[in-house]
Parts: C-alpha cells; structure tokens; sequence
C-alpha cells in the first residue's frame, strides 16, 4: 500500500491520469477455510463484539491450518464452503459478507492514519468480488478463441511453445482462480478507462511468474500490447529466522507498529500527538521507501523505527531546521540580486549543484517507479544542509549578501524537501 501510493504520487507529478484502485482479496478459497472454522470453532458475537474483530479471525484460519495437518479432508470441507458461496449459498454469503465488514473497518482505519486514499469505487476500491458477475462473459470469449482446454476436469490455458506453465482458469470443481478473476477485473478496467490504459499491480514478487502467465494470455486475447501491464513486485517482511505466516500465526500487526512508532517517536521530544504521528508514521513509510522494493526486509524494530542516519525523521529533522532558521529571520529578504559580487563557499556550492537534481529525479522516480530514487535523493540533500548548518552561520553571516544568499539556498532546501515527502505520503512538520 505504501509503496503503491508513493508511485501514484510520481506518476500524477509527471503528468498522468492515475486511478487508485485498492483490489482487495475479498473472494476466494480462503473465505472456504474462514466459514469452515467459524461455522466449527467460532463464536459470530464474540467476533463481533471483540476491538479487533480480524484478529479473531486470524486466530480462527491459524487454527484451520493446524487442524488440517491432523486431517487433511479438512481442505475438501473448505473447498466446499467456498463453492457454495460462488453458488450463492445464502449462509455462505451472510458470514462471507460479515468477515468483509468486519475487516473493511479495521482496514478504514490503518488507511487513515497512513493517510491514504482511493479514488475507484467510492474509495472502497474493487475487490475481487466485485468482479464475481463479470466472470462468465471471460469464460466465453476464452472459449471462443479456443484457449481453454480440459485437463483433468479443470480447464487450462496453455501457451505456445511451453513458453510458461499452464494457467488454471477454472478448478475441477468449477470454482474460480486469482486468474478468472484478474482477467475480469482488467476486462473491466480496458472498458472503463479505454484500450491505451496502463495497468499497475503492487504486489509480491513470489507472483512473479504467475503475472507474467497473465499478462501474456491478455496479449493472446488481443487486450493489450507490450508495456501496457506492469508488476511492481516488492519483497517480505521476514523474521530472522524464518518467513513471516499468517496461516502459522507468526506475523506482526501492522496498528501495533503503527503505536509503537508513535511512542517511539515520543522519546525524541515530540509533544504534539500530530507531530508524534508524522515523525512515527513517516520512519515507516520511509523504512518501506529508501531501498528498492523487491528487497526483503528482516523485521527489527531498531531497523524500522530508527530515527538517525537514512530515516524518515533525520529529513524530517532537516525540514524542520530550516524553517526554524527561516521564522527567526522574519523581515530579511529571500531575494537574490544579480549584481551580487558573492563568491560561494564550499557548503553552498555543494547544496546549489544538488538541487536542480530535484525534478531530474522526480521524473527518473517515475519512469522507473521507484520510489526509492526519491529517498536517496532527499537524504544526500539533507546531509549536505546539515553540513553547511553546522559549518556556516546564516543569520549571523559576515554580510547582508552572505545572510539573504544563505536565507535562499535554507528555503529553497526547505521547499524541496516537503515536496520530495510529500510525494513518499510523508509529512514534513514545521517543528520537531
């Protein structure tokens, strides 16, 4: 989600028409295995009645899990239950729909301190769900072409010259795959939005090879040509020893990082609650940002929510400093006159020749979708501030030129590096 902002953001900076989709996994096995452990072990007030319906949940499909390695038809039963909610099932439906609201509103509310927003369907974003009706119609164009062919009772696309493995389109049992689904769902959004579209999917890397199966069988369907589908693929949170699961249980909340960044960011001397949560939230988004997205990231809480060196709060900091100095000028001016004599010392030289960078990078951030290009960039930018701060004096320069020069080169930093933030979905507080 993070990382799928920060790109929206220099996509709309470089000039795009960006629509923020937030494609939930609403549909699918898994709600088999949630109905199946409700309907077995659950407790429907409980749940509902609990601060954190989800992790209820998640306690439930944890227990599916470890219950499925003592008996393994428990997997058939799931299946099952999820067939009957593509059926229409009406029990499977009411509890399919109650694990839907009761994650949407925990999800409504990490969205909001994380201060992001989507822009289709009412800001809900579509979830696969949304697609269900839509699913038919695919069906029969793939038929149409003969691309879909039998194999053991499901039905498979297969690629010429076994250029990849076969794609599942429909199991044996007639339910529906991510595949089915996709296709709708970009089905979908080439007639919305018209055929040039350029479709976006933030997603794991280990979806590698399924998206590039994907991608292909819509270039066979005549939907898109080259470049029009594009997988940003990004890494996993790991433990140190081992992967993070949430079929096994061992995962971290993502609110319970989110409080803890802002208690963390308490002990630097933030009073302000908002502050607390801008400088908090924003080591966050920045631990995300600052490397390139495929890399996995081992969780430690001392590596996620550093607040020196390559951080969040370090560029907040600089932000900070410079308006400080700039609120103590009040009444000097910022403008720089031509007849200056003013011979530049090394500090300034290097900040000058860093920040015409800026919009170069921006748009490379873009074409790129690097996010991470950005974050390089602001910290070499803020280390050469610090450098200069702390080896130059600006209010109490040896002359007026010297001062309103150097009052020039302090907002001009300031101004980039808000601007830089704010295309990470970082704030940038006036005090820290």
């Amino acid at each position: 989600t993070i990382i799928g902002d920060a790109v929206a953001n220099l996509l709309e900076t470089n000039g795009w028409k960006v629509y923020r989709d937030n494609h939930l996994g609403d549909w699918g096995t898994q709600f088999g295995k949630q109905i199946y452990a409700i309907k077995t072990w659950g407790n429907e007030e409980k749940i509902e009645k609990s601060k954190n319906p989800v992790k209820e949940l998640v306690a439930l499909y944890v227990k599916f899990h470890k219950e499925t390695e003592k008996n393994p038809e428990l997997e058939e039963r799931a299946r099952e239950w999820f067939k009957k909610l593509e059926d229409g099932d009406k029990e499977a439906r009411r509890l399919w729909k109650k694990c839907v609201d009761w994650s949407l509103k925990e999800f409504e509310n990490i969205y909001k301190v994380l201060g992001i927003t989507f822009t289709e369907n009412n800001g809900l974003g579509y979830g696969e769900s949304f697609f269900e009706d839509k699913i038919k119609d695919i069906l029969d164009e793939l038929n149409s072409k003969k691309l879909l062919k039998e194999s053991e009772g499901a039905k498979l696309v297969f690629f010429e010259k076994n250029k990849y493995p076969p794609l599942m389109i429909v199991k044996k049992d007639g339910a529906t795959l991510y595949a089915t689904r996709d296709l709708a769902t970009d089905k979908f959004r080439i007639k919305e939005y018209g055929k040039d579209i350029v479709i976006i999917n933030e997603v794991g890397m280990e979806q590698t090879l399924y998206f590039r199966q994907l991608f292909e069988l819509e270039k066979m369907l005549g939907w898109i040509k080259e470049g029009q589908r594009i997988h940003i693929k990004h890494g996993h949170y790991r433990f140190k020893d081992e992967k993070m699961s949430t079929r096994k249980g061992n995962v971290i909340w993502l609110q319970e990082v989110l409080e803890e960044a802002v208690k963390r960011a308490e002990k630097l001397g933030s009073t302000s609650q908002n502050v607390k949560e801008a400088v908090g939230i924003g080591a966050l988004k920045w631990n995300d940002l600052k490397r390139t997205s495929d890399q996995d990231i081992v969780f430690d809480w001392d590596e996620i929510l550093n607040m020196k060196g390559d951080s969040g709060p370090y560029i907040q900091y600089a932000y900070a400093r410079t308006q400080s100095v700039l609120l103590k000028s009040q009444g000097s001016r910022l403008k720089i006159q031509s007849q200056y004599n003013y011979v530049y010392n090394d500090g300034e030289v290097a900040i000058l020749r860093y920040l015409y960078r800026f919009p170069e990078v921006v748009e490379e951030a873009a074409e790129r979708l690097a996010p991470n290009l950005v974050c390089n960039y602001l910290f070499e930018l803020a280390r050469r501030f610090n450098t200069f701060y702390n080896q130059h004096s600006i209010l109490s320069a040896d002359s007026s030129e010297a001062k309103n020069f150097r009052l020039a080169i302090t907002a001009a930093v300031g101004q980039v590096i808000k601007n830089g933030l704010g295309l990470l979905g970082i704030e940038a507080p006036v005090r820290m």
